[in-house]
């Protein structure tokens, strides 16, 4: 372990986030001229001005109906943006491998893979659902003449939750890569913050299943959330039961 990260793990200190080893999100958020915000006010701030946004656009166009799916939506995006913060700073804690950070962290693949879902999901509101003989989900949302605000703010939100599954597959599968090819090189204590790494990972997945209610009916979107779970689970489950036999 280099000797300035040692000295910030001993003593408690957050890591120093250097650009190349942070998601794309956290970047974003640290580029913003004269913004510095502790973790859970940064996400308590993207809560709030999401969920207004929420409120506004259902007073203005009659949309409350809509409410709870989109403040169910804008909770998961909120408390994956905190989970995926705490994950990163853990990673960046311990002295992973170079490689290992930089295929996770420099590669942009959850990005890639954020895209992937997102066009997969709209694909299958403006085709599938839009011929399942139910009433389409977007209608459901948005009525049958949707404001463009409210759509825009609906994709805007549908995007968020797409990167962070998008992001959360690439964690959970550089996790198992990663104690595959290095798990042996780490000491008890080094096993137990990988593991706690890999816990994180689930419990990233684990606050999508809030958005199953909202989805219930319509098979392919319920398969689609509960796969992602499942997968992630299964991938960084055997990523722990490595460590825990190492």
């Amino acid at each position: 372990m280099s000797r300035e990260r040692r000295e910030r793990a001993d003593s408690g200190e957050a890591p120093v986030t250097r650009y190349g080893e942070t998601w794309v999100y956290e970047s974003i958020v640290g580029a913003i001229p004269g913004l510095s915000l502790s973790q859970p006010v940064a996400v308590g701030v993207q809560f709030a001005v999401f969920e207004g946004l929420i409120l506004a656009f259902a007073a203005m166009y009659d949309l409350w109906s809509a409410v709870p799916a989109g403040t169910a939506a804008v909770a998961v995006a909120a408390a994956g943006s905190y989970l995926m913060l705490a994950l990163g700073e853990e990673i960046r804690r311990l002295e992973t491998p170079a490689t290992y950070r930089r295929l996770l962290f420099s590669s942009n693949i959850e990005v890639v893979l954020g895209v992937v879902s997102f066009v997969a999901l709209l694909t299958y509101l403006f085709t599938l659902d839009a011929r399942s003989g139910q009433v389409p989900l977007l209608a459901v949302l948005l009525g049958e003449t949707p404001p463009a605000p409210a759509v825009f703010l609906t994709l805007l939100v549908l995007w968020d939750l797409c990167y962070r599954i998008g992001t959360g597959w690439w964690a959970s599968l550089t996790g198992l890569v990663r104690t595959v090819q290095y798990g042996g090189e780490f000491d008890e204590a080094g096993r137990r913050q990988l593991l706690r790494i890999d816990l994180l990972t689930v419990g990233f997945a684990l606050v999508q299943l809030l958005l199953v209610p909202f989805v219930w009916g319509r098979r392919p979107l319920v398969l689609a959330i509960v796969g992602h779970v499942v997968a992630v689970t299964l991938v960084s489950g055997a990523s722990m039961l490595l460590l825990a036999r190492s």
